[in-house]
């Protein structure tokens, strides 16, 4: 078994209206208009001054739970979306961890899964404890990135990618944050670049509604659960309209969906659902034993859907 510990989150401030973002990346005022009135988007979280080392580095000092317990941490995972996040041979994590008091943790990226990748990191955190004779150790999935980028700026028609973090501890074991259930679906015939093909997101914008819905239910049967008894469902922040349609065809009211990062933050690359786990929990949104599921989707492209227990 597997469960998430805690949970810290980093978004740099102040956030940049759409306007802006619209300007640095070539968006007409008709896209700024459709991306407001129709995705619901506002603003995003970014810091053009800041780095990679200084976005994972404010999750991680966000970590309170950590502080203390830096020598049970066995592996640091760094999910992240795109292939290449900085140019070779710059590596910020060795310098990080070092920083942070976790030299001594075996430390890799995950990638991929794109914006599915952080559900990834926690199935495989926990894969990794449960050969850990160790019950105390822990492992610690980071997400983050930097939109370096157009490509790492925006999906056209669908979303604007912002600059959150969030750094997550991962045990082994049931109890409180345990992970009930995990899908994932991969269509490779989506792999390629949206900006160019024009026909390739027109097909992928149908197929997604379909495919993410079905994953979602299969994440609920492996967790043994109806849909109506999750408390919660935490998205990853594309986009307000891909949301409401996704409630309708699950039958869910979209109250239980938390949008109110999207217009915000904007959509963080893997990091949303952990940035909407802490806005459930800051706002009280979740009880003690309540069922929420975290459901991403990345390019390429991965449905992926993850089942907890509060």
């Amino acid at each position: 078994m597997t469960a998430l510990e805690a949970v810290a989150v980093h978004l740099p401030g102040p956030a940049v209206p759409l306007e802006a973002v619209g300007e640095r990346i070539g968006l007409t005022p008709r896209q700024i208009s459709l991306f407001r009135r129709f995705h619901g988007l506002d603003q995003v979280c970014l810091d053009p001054d800041g780095t990679l080392y200084d976005l994972l580095a404010g999750a991680l000092g966000a970590l309170t739970q950590l502080r203390g317990r830096e020598h049970l941490v066995r592996h640091v995972l760094y999910a992240r979306s795109m292939p290449v996040a900085l140019p070779y041979p710059l590596d910020p994590m060795p310098e990080l961890l070092r920083r942070f008091g976790l030299g001594h943790a075996e430390h890799f990226s995950i990638s991929h899964h794109a914006c599915a990748g952080s559900l990834l990191a926690v199935d495989l955190a926990g894969r990794l404890l449960a050969a850990d004779p160790d019950p105390q150790a822990l492992a610690l999935v980071l997400t983050g990135e930097k939109t370096f980028t157009p490509d790492a700026q925006l999906v056209p028609e669908t979303a604007v990618f912002a600059e959150g973090a969030a750094a997550c501890l991962v045990r082994a074991g049931g109890g409180p944050g345990e992970v009930l259930s995990y899908a994932v679906r991969q269509l490779g015939e989506f792999d390629g670049r949206f900006a160019e093909d024009p026909e390739l997101l027109s097909r992928y914008q149908r197929a997604y509604p379909e495919t993410m819905a079905e994953v979602i239910r299969t994440a609920a049967e492996r967790a043994g659960i109806e849909l109506d008894e999750l408390a919660l469902i935490l998205p990853h922040n594309v986009n307000q309209v891909s949301w409401r349609r996704l409630s309708r065809e699950l039958k869910l009211p979209i109250e239980r969906v938390l949008l109110d990062n999207v217009p915000t933050v904007g959509h963080s690359f893997a990091a949303d659902g952990f940035i909407n786990l802490h806005t459930a929990v800051a706002k009280g949104l979740l009880r003690p034993g309540d069922r929420y599921m975290i459901a991403a989707s990345g390019l390429g492209a991965t449905f992926s859907a993850m089942t907890v227990r509060h």
